[in-house]
């Protein structure tokens, strides 16, 4: 971990809708134990950034979706998560969507103490979309996620049940309306604070950024934990000395 001794808050608004905010979520949770950094999950919906911002889909730029496919299965390869393209990519961003399913997610935040939980639902949801291909919307799919992630059966059904009340819809949309008014237009959206200034990040392909603004280094997508890094120096100098 840094040695810079204040702890820095790092704010991730990502939906499980987004491929790319996968990537930054993983990278970012492996992180937090390298980095002095607070980081918050902040489930929000895709598709209102979008429409606040005036935004619009990949599929809007025929090139654009064709390169994302073959982009997103380099960045997982390279960042050690299983992506895999559905085989009808625009009807999941498009026509499903991820609305009953970033609900869930939401009130499994406002129900949790911490972000443990929401981290293996989030996970459990994109790898079920992004490397399973299956639905995340049903109920049913919703309640084998919650199971998967290690919630009872009762708190499952309790939250499915909350997910769908004005409290959690509301809390959804104004995290939403949050991302929006750091002047997000797409996920994942990372927001560090640093000495009281919101640095703001678009993208998975920022963290070389990310690391200069909070005072760390980069070190790639999957990381060495500080004292195995230093273990692993001075293993290489004692050997550089013997020879």
């Amino acid at each position: 971990m840094s040695s810079s001794s204040k702890v820095k808050l790092v704010e991730l608004f990502y939906d499980v809708i987004s491929p790319y905010s996968w990537l930054a979520f993983e990278v970012l949770c492996r992180y937090r134990n390298v980095w002095n950094i607070n980081l918050k999950l902040r489930p929000a919906l895709l598709g209102g950034v979008y429409k606040g911002a005036g935004n619009k889909g990949p599929d809007d730029v025929p090139r654009k979706f064709h390169y994302m496919v073959t982009d997103l299965l380099r960045l997982g390869s390279y960042a050690g998560v299983p992506l895999r393209v559905p085989a009808q990519p625009i009807n999941v961003l498009l026509g499903k969507g991820s609305l009953p399913a970033m609900r869930f997610v939401t009130a499994v935040a406002e129900d949790s103490a911490g972000d443990a939980k929401v981290e293996r639902v989030s996970r459990e949801l994109w790898t079920r979309i992004w490397s399973n291909g299956q639905d995340i919307n049903q109920l049913s799919s919703l309640a084998e996620v919650g199971q998967k992630a290690g919630l009872s059966a009762r708190k499952v059904e309790e939250l499915l049940e909350q997910s769908q009340s004005k409290a959690i819809k509301d809390k959804l949309w104004n995290t939403t309306e949050k991302a929006l008014d750091y002047g997000g237009f797409g996920f994942p959206l990372t927001v560090c604070h640093v000495e009281g200034e919101p640095k703001v990040f678009f993208g998975s392909d920022r963290f070389e950024l990310m690391a200069h603004c909070l005072g760390e280094r980069w070190v790639g997508p999957k990381p060495v934990h500080p004292s195995v890094m230093d273990s692993q120096s001075h293993a290489t100098m004692r050997a550089a000395m013997a020879s």
